[in-house]
């Protein structure tokens, strides 16, 4: 059985012909919680989504950690023996030498690219320090050319190929910055020219890698850097990406300097803090919404008990107790407060799946990284918001309900 708090408060809040204003200025309450709530948790999911995509999309092509050593110049001779101990590191999976350069690429169409040149050894398959060959459209990480006369075989971004026009079967031109030779006739530096067959395309979905990135074979960017049998440094994959901090402080402590170790965290901090500080922000913005119908909440109320009051004075002559009526009208905030939430969540959640099933928002590549906007709900997040919507909804009717409890009955009878 209802008890009787509720029931009166139900009874107050269906429309009447002498408190119609009374009642929209409800509905009007109702809305603004449920437009606060969708709108907190559309946006809250985007700025997940955010996070979450550039996670994945940086993680494709980088792994969890490199080993590198201090210094002027990117070099790390004794790989092998460093190789082997990062492997007996507790939390690394995978671990592989890389070669990281720059490069002047053309296909011959008097057009010419500055790249970023990746060396990593060929069909790494379970032993992958990053996720590069689940990204392919084209080709694999095998390398293979069958173009006569060329230096091996390169893979390519897709944005990249598609603005040379370079493609699986396409042999290109590329200048590396080291090994030139000096040619006294002219008295100046003649750089290297290399030849490379296009063997495949990746598309990452991140517009850095996608535009800039051609990787070659390991063996093959050790001589185009001119490193020798030198590499860059060492790529580790770990157990839990999350804790690859934890890991990376471990491998340093097992090589002891001149070595030193960046997990992904690191290496983007400041474009994840940006995400953070961005996230809250917003959050705290949007909030606001639902303050600004907490204060209609708060009106409303105030103005049912002004148009009620001759009725309270009546139920507290009929014996009903200032805590009773104060409950009343708590019931009555309440229950706007949790129609305008559970409106708003279902939604802010319908709203959500829509926009990130169909990507409905496109975004600039070489703004934002990605190419569309991208949500991921998490369920701790609309718990969160909708125990602060009604917890918010609670407090209003605070003031509201007091004072209706305050009412002396035969006060509140004579009320005109």
């Amino acid at each position: 059985m209802k008890r009787v708090e509720w029931w009166v408060a139900s009874r107050y809040l269906r429309s009447r012909r002498t408190s119609r204003f009374v009642s929209l200025i409800t509905f009007i309450a109702t809305a603004g919680v449920a437009l606060g709530v969708m709108a907190l948790i559309v946006v809250i999911g985007v700025m997940s989504g955010l996070q979450k995509d550039l996670r994945e999309k940086i993680l494709t092509a980088n792994p969890h950690l490199r080993v590198l050593t201090y210094g002027e110049g990117l070099r790390l001779d004794d790989w092998h023996r460093v190789l082997g101990k990062v492997r007996r590191v507790p939390g690394v999976v995978a671990a592989a030498p890389f070669v990281l350069s720059q490069g002047l690429l053309s296909s011959g169409h008097d057009y010419a690219e500055g790249v970023a040149v990746i060396g990593i050894e060929p069909d790494t398959g379970a032993v992958a320090t990053t996720g590069l060959a689940r990204a392919f459209t084209t080709g694999d990480l095998t390398f293979r050319a069958h173009s006569p006369g060329v230096d091996g075989g390169v893979v390519l971004g897709r944005r990249l190929a598609d603005r040379l026009s370079a493609y699986p079967g396409t042999v290109v031109t590329m200048i590396s910055p080291a090994g030139s030779s000096f040619n006294a006739a002219i008295g100046a530096f003649v750089p290297r020219y290399w030849r490379f067959e296009v063997t495949g395309l990746f598309d990452t979905g991140m517009y850095e890698y996608d535009n800039t990135y051609v990787v070659m074979p390991r063996t093959v960017a050790q001589r185009y850097a001119a490193l020798d049998t030198a590499v860059t440094g060492l790529e580790v994959r770990v157990v839990d990406p999350w804790r690859a901090d934890a890991v990376a402080r471990r491998v340093e402590d097992a090589l002891g300097f001149p070595y030193r170790a960046l997990d992904w965290k690191a290496q983007n901090a400041q474009l994840f803090s940006a995400l953070k500080l961005e996230k809250l922000a917003m959050a705290v913005i949007l909030l606001l919404i639902v303050l600004v119908a907490a204060f209609n909440i708060v009106s409303t109320l105030t103005m049912a008990v002004h148009d009620r009051t001759k009725e309270i004075g009546i139920l507290r002559a009929m014996g009903m107790s200032a805590r009773q009526i104060r409950r009343i009208f708590v019931a009555q905030g309440v229950t706007v407060g949790l129609f305008g939430t559970l409106i708003g969540s279902v939604a802010g959640v319908a709203v959500s799946l829509v926009v990130d099933r169909y990507r409905l928002v496109s975004l600039n590549p070489t703004v934002y990284f990605i190419d569309h906007l991208p949500v991921d709900l998490a369920a701790s997040d609309v718990v969160m918001i909708v125990a602060a919507s009604l917890l918010i909804a609670a407090l209003a009717t605070v003031y509201p309900a007091t004072q209706a409890a305050r009412l002396e009955p035969v006060e509140a009878i004579r009320h005109e």
